[in-house]
């Protein structure tokens, strides 16, 4: 079964896919439920990876329930009438949102929203905008110009003009960019994930927004790895009382069963959508079922008090880590961090970050690499996680971090 996989990506997937799969000996998924995941031969995976997506885990019930029930009734809109589901997928999710954020643009994936609120930043005059080194916002063209990684970039240069970086966290090199400048956008993250979970200092999303409000700038806050409970509260903005004029939202929204991203706006940085709703618009944008399954999310987030479980359960986890990342000495392990359920190692070599990965597969734990930081491991687990799982996390990551010091020692 495996080879006749790796010869279909090799046919028609991509090359660099299949060799990076044979090299790393990845095994084939055919299965999931809560945080596990089983290959072809029946053996289960712990799933830390998912670069984000499971808050809920995998299947939760309640989300897939309400699929099945809409795929049943009506999967797909016409475009050309009203929809019910679109409706109460908007309310539910601005009522989730801080307060003033009454407008949403539902999307299909997270560069996708990105590229709806830079559209909605153009429209307003914003034309120049500001990111952040680090940052990582996704691969399509105009998110791919705020993401600052030049060896995604280069082979597809020229990008939008007139984008600049500041160092992310230093709220004042930020002041000085937009000094005199109104006609500008700021998109950033509460903790970057891609860029290797890096957190900035405290007051540094308050000062960012006193920025860009003295200034007249826009202010777009990406939300989607960080959002719906992964940092241990509904949006990592709120933990600063920032209201961006544009949140954006992804990944866990679908609730780990289909893919939904979507800008949340104040009525001002909406309204050249509420003027004209045919100047930005998707096929699938709003589509009934990925609308029942964001309706179920948003219920099941709220019930479960996920965000809360996501703070206690994140600092049981990272104690953990750091625990066990100890032994290695800092010449593997440079720093462990991170926030909730957002954990990022950093190793002090590339070499050491892809070893690691394999260590942890070895012990049947599903990590991520950082797209924007190559020395980085990260865990998003989800929320759900039992005491046997914690403990089955806590024992893997020891193990791997013994047998990568092994390595190490034995040159």
């Amino acid at each position: 079964m495996r080879e006749e996989i790796i010869g279909g990506y090799e046919r028609h997937v991509g090359r660099a896919a299949a060799r990076l799969a044979e090299r790393a000996g990845l095994p084939v998924e055919v299965s999931s439920e809560g945080a596990r995941v089983r290959d072809e031969h029946g053996r289960e995976y712990l799933d830390c990876g998912g670069y984000g997506v499971f808050i809920l885990g995998h299947r939760h019930p309640a989300v897939t329930g309400a699929v099945r029930r809409q795929l049943d009734r009506h999967p797909l809109g016409t475009r050309s009438l009203l929809s019910g589901e679109l409706a109460e997928a908007a309310r539910r999710l601005a009522g989730a949102a801080p307060a003033g954020l009454e407008r949403v643009y539902f999307t299909c994936t997270g560069a996708e929203a990105v590229e709806t609120a830079l559209k909605l930043a153009r429209a307003a005059g914003r034309r120049r905008v500001v990111a952040m080194t680090g940052g990582f916002h996704g691969k399509t063209l105009g998110a791919l110009s705020v993401t600052d990684r030049l060896a995604f970039q280069a082979p597809f240069r020229p990008l939008l003009p007139d984008v600049s970086t500041v160092p992310f966290g230093d709220a004042e090199r930020l002041r000085e960019a937009l000094a005199g400048d109104g006609g500008a956008a700021v998109i950033l993250e509460p903790v970057q994930g891609e860029g290797g979970v890096r957190v900035p200092p405290s007051g540094y999303l308050r000062a960012v927004a006193e920025a860009c409000r003295e200034a007249g700038a826009t202010l777009i806050v990406d939300e989607i790895q960080t959002g719906l409970g992964r940092l241990g509260a509904w949006w990592g903005c709120e933990a600063e009382d920032v209201r961006p004029d544009l949140l954006l939202a992804g990944k866990g929204l679908g609730g780990g069963v289909l893919p939904v991203g979507a800008v949340i706006a104040t009525e001002e940085a909406f309204a050249p959508l509420d003027r004209n709703a045919r100047l930005h618009s998707s096929t699938f944008s709003g589509y009934p079922l990925g609308m029942a399954a964001v309706i179920a999310t948003l219920e099941t987030l709220e019930r479960e008090e996920i965000p809360s479980r996501a703070a206690s359960l994140g600092k049981r986890l990272h104690d953990r880590v750091n625990e066990a990342a100890g032994p290695a000495g800092p010449g593997i392990v440079r720093e462990v961090r991170g926030r909730g359920l957002l954990i990022g190692v950093e190793l002090t070599h590339p070499r050491l970050a892809g070893s690691l990965m394999g260590a942890l597969l070895d012990q049947r734990i599903i990590a991520s690499h950082s797209l924007g930081a190559d020395t980085v491991v990260r865990f998003t687990p989800p929320a759900i996680l039992s005491d046997e799982e914690v403990a089955w996390f806590g024992r893997g990551v020891t193990a791997a971090m013994r047998r990568l010091a092994d390595e190490v020692s034995a040159g």
